[in-house]
Formats: structure tokens, C-alpha cells, sequence
């Protein structure tokens, strides 16, 4: 990939009126608002959180020359704007607010668009998407690259890592960046008609079907990273993808994992998967693949996603909380041998099916603890395929239950195939909270720290 491929220098930001909707409890929204600011920008931050919901996310932009509307959102700040800058999680068709916008012609953008409107070559860029794995798949393609070519020319960001926005003047045309999408910056992305020039799909099953409506529009949100390729282009296809069509002139496609295995610290079959998707996509930009590969091989993972948080008494405990959907708990039971797992099921309910992930927990787990919305659902499941079920409500139940019924050589597994939104914040929180319940009735020893919240 020798051949710069420049985007229109975007209008100047300094003097505009503009309207950043939502920062969010963990700061989604520090990084736009920081680099709105840096530009000059008049900007208000509007969220319907109060002050002392966001202490955080308040304090990260305290320098900047920012208003703020916090506990409410007011029709009249985006009507009278220049430009209004909305959450990826903030349904773009049906909230009032941005419908309101709209009708008063004030166009409205999103941190990713900014972003990739001001990178200097999308050909130097990697997006990764996917129903599953493509944060794995995403930090794997940074380890590798940064491995090959060295920290400072790799930048990794988007869903994963936080905003570039604030350092996007430092990024070089030779400098490559990989960024993690997801289907709700996928959809902010299309009026741009911009698509990377390494697109990567892991896989498409149906999720977040409770925003995007169906699973048609969620596809089809999925689709706008390779929508925009050009026969210069490449894109790397996961597994059931042979139908999607594809702009893209070289083309790889991934359905299986690799014989033999590549050498990986991560269990399972899908995390071999991921490892080949990554070779494949590094590969589209000249790294050695060996090189690539030894690399991977040091990689240890992320955390809540198949992460052994905790050994006791030959017992593994491990931290799958980012597995929200029933296709990735199925990936991760599958990691295991059969009979040995205590699956920990259930939260906030996005509409899943979760039959298949039933009976195949009956067959292949220990048992089966559930707790939250979706619990009574995947426990009448389970029961229904001849499964072994404890129902638990919550998550400390959950723990006190395992503890006292684990063997050695068993494996815990927090793999909930569902949202965490009924009884925690974020996966990152019910993680955390997994490990410091396992620690706590293990008598293991203190919690170690939480990680901080990525913004």
C-alpha cells in the first residue's frame, strides 16, 4: 500500500456553535469534547446525567472552555447549533433530540467521523468489526503491528483504546492506526461513505438488536466497512461471510481455525480464529507473518474476555464478561472441556435467542447459575435441554453457590450472554465484581484493583 489516498481537509471547527450530546459516566465523550475545545470550538456538553453521576468524566475536561447541561437535555441547544455531536449509543433515527436537529437542518457527526475525516490516508487504516471477537481481534492486530514496526507508528483506537481524536495531528501518512467499530459507529459512519483500507469482519450474528431494530439494519451497519472499498482495497472475512458482497480487490476469507494451532497464552478454539483473522489482516500490510506470529504468541489477552482471573485450590476462575452475546458464551464454553465448566448465565435482556446456547450448556456444562433479566429464560432452557441449573438472581449468589460445589480441575466461567445493564453499568464493572466475589468467598486474598474504565 504505497499510494496515499488523502480525504477533503474538513471546515474549520474555531467559532462553531457546537452541541456534544452525552459524556458519559466513563468518559465517552472526553476525548471529543477535549479536541472540539483545542479547535477553537464554542462547545456545550449536554448530559442527561447529573453533576455527581459524572465526578469523573467532569474532572477529565475541567481545563477545557466547555458549558455544560447536565440532568437534562433541552430541545433548543440542538436546534440552534452548527453542528451536533452524538454518542454512538444514541439511537440515530428515532432520538427526539437528533430528530429535532434534523428538522432544523443543523447536521449532525460523531467522534469516529471526525476522526477518520482528519486521518491522512485511510489506506494505512485497519477497522475490525464483528458480532464477536473483534477486540481481541483488534488488540492483536496492534500487538502484531507495534511488534513489526514499533509503538510510534501504530496507533490503536475507536471502540478499543479511547478517542485519537486528541492526538490525530500526530499521527503520520506513513503511521498505520487500527481501529475497533462497532455497529453503532458503523452507522454514524455511513453518510460519510468511508470505509478503511484493511476492513476485517470476524462474524455477524444477531446482537443489539433492541437498538438497531432487526437484524437486517444490523448487518447492513456492519456492512459499511466494506461498503466504501475500492478495488484497491482489502478485506479479511470471518467465518459465514461468503455471501457478503465485497468491493475490495484482494480478499481473504478465514472459516476455520488454523492446522496446527498457532502457539497462543488465550484457550480456545475461537481465540485460534482470531489469531488467523489478525495474520491475515497484518499480512494485507506487508508484516511478516512468522514475525506476526511469534508476537501473538506473547499476547495476553484482554481483560474480561477469557480472562483466568483466579486459580484456588485447582480451580480456574475465569472472567468472560464482555461475552454478551449467546454466540460468544458458546465460543468460550467450547474452550473447555466437556462436564468440567459452572457457566454463569443471564442480565439485561437484548432480545437473544438463547435456545441453541441452552441445550448446548446442557450438554457440555457442570452446571448452569443464572441471574438477572434473561435468568428464568436460560434457566427454563437449560432445564427444558436436561441440564443442571441453579438460579441464583445476582451475581454474589452466583459465587456462593459455585464455591461451595467446585472440584479441582473444574473452571468458573462469568460468560453471561447478555448485556450487564440490569444490575451493573458496564461489562467492565460485572467483571471486576466477579473478581473481587471470587476472591472474597475463595478467602484467596484481597480484590486487586479495578481497572480504570476505558473511555
Amino acid at each position: 500500500m504505497t499510494t496515499q489516498v488523502k480525504t477533503p481537509q474538513p471546515a474549520s471547527l474555531a467559532g462553531r456553535r457546537v452541541v456534544v450530546m452525552g459524556l458519559g459516566r466513563f468518559g465517552g465523550g472526553i476525548g471529543v469534547t477535549r479536541f472540539l475545545a483545542g479547535q477553537g470550538a464554542r462547545v456545550l456538553v449536554t448530559d442527561r446525567a447529573k453533576e455527581q453521576e459524572l465526578t469523573q468524566s467532569l474532572a477529565a475536561i475541567a481545563d477545557c472552555s466547555a458549558e455544560l447541561r447536565l440532568g437534562e437535555h433541552r430541545e433548543s441547544d440542538f436546534t440552534t447549533a452548527d453542528l451536533v455531536i452524538a454518542s454512538p449509543a444514541v439511537p440515530l433515527h428515532t432520538d427526539p433530540y437528533l430528530q429535532a436537529a434534523r428538522r432544523a437542518d443543523v447536521p449532525i457527526t460523531s467522534e469516529i467521523r471526525l476522526l477518520v475525516e482528519r486521518l491522512p490516508d485511510r489506506t494505512k487504516v485497519v477497522g475490525v468489526t464483528g458480532s464477536a471477537g473483534k477486540s481481541t481481534t483488534t488488540a492483536m492486530i496492534g500487538h502484531a503491528l507495534v511488534s513489526a514496526y514499533g509503538a510510534g507508528r501504530v496507533h490503536v483506537g475507536g471502540n478499543l483504546g479511547g478517542s485519537l481524536l486528541e492526538r490525530v495531528e500526530t499521527i503520520g501518512p506513513d503511521d498505520l492506526i487500527v481501529l475497533e467499530l462497532s455497529s453503532f459507529m458503523l452507522e454514524h459512519l455511513a453518510p460519510a461513505r468511508w470505509s478503511p483500507g484493511v476492513a476485517v469482519v470476524t462474524n455477524i450474528t444477531p446482537n443489539h438488536l433492541d437498538w438497531h431494530g432487526c437484524f437486517e439494519a444490523y448487518a447492513a451497519a456492519k456492512r459499511v466497512i466494506l461498503d466504501h472499498q475500492t478495488a484497491d482495497d482489502a478485506a479479511v472475512l470471518g467465518p459465514g461471510l461468503g455471501q457478503m458482497p465485497v468491493h475490495a480487490g484482494r480478499v481473504v476469507r478465514v472459516e476455520r481455525p488454523p492446522t496446527p494451532s498457532l502457539a497462543l497464552l488465550l484457550p480456545g478454539g475461537h481465540n485460534q480464529l482470531n489469531a488467523a483473522v489478525a495474520l491475515a489482516a497484518v499480512g494485507m500490510l506487508g508484516a511478516d507473518r512468522d514475525a506476526a506470529a511469534k508476537a501473538l504468541a506473547e499476547f495476553a489477552g484482554l481483560p474480561h474476555r477469557l480472562q483466568m482471573a483466579v486459580e484456588h485450590e485447582g480451580v480456574r476462575y475465569y472472567n468472560d464478561s464482555k461475552a454478551t452475546t449467546p454466540e460468544a458464551t458458546m465460543l468460550a464454553l467450547e474452550s473447555f472441556e466437556p462436564g468440567v465448566a459452572h457457566l454463569i448465565l443471564g442480565g439485561y435482556d437484548k432480545g437473544s435467542d438463547f435456545t441453541e446456547l441452552a441445550q448446548k450448556a446442557a450438554k457440555h456444562a457442570q452446571a448452569v447459575y443464572t441471574l438477572g433479566l434473561t435468568g428464568p429464560k436460560i434457566a427454563d432452557l437449560v432445564e427444558k435441554a436436561g441440564g443442571t441449573v441453579v438460579r441464583c438472581g445476582n451475581l454474589e449468589k452466583a459465587v456462593i453457590e459455585i464455591v461451595g460445589r467446585v472440584h479441582r480441575d473444574d473452571v468458573v466461567l462469568l460468560s453471561t450472554a447478555s448485556a450487564s445493564w440490569d444490575q451493573f453499568t458496564n461489562y467492565e464493572q460485572r467483571g471486576a465484581a466477579f473478581i473481587e466475589l471470587v476472591l472474597r468467598y475463595t478467602g484467596e486474598g484481597s480484590p486487586i484493583p479495578k481497572e480504570k474504565p476505558r473511555p
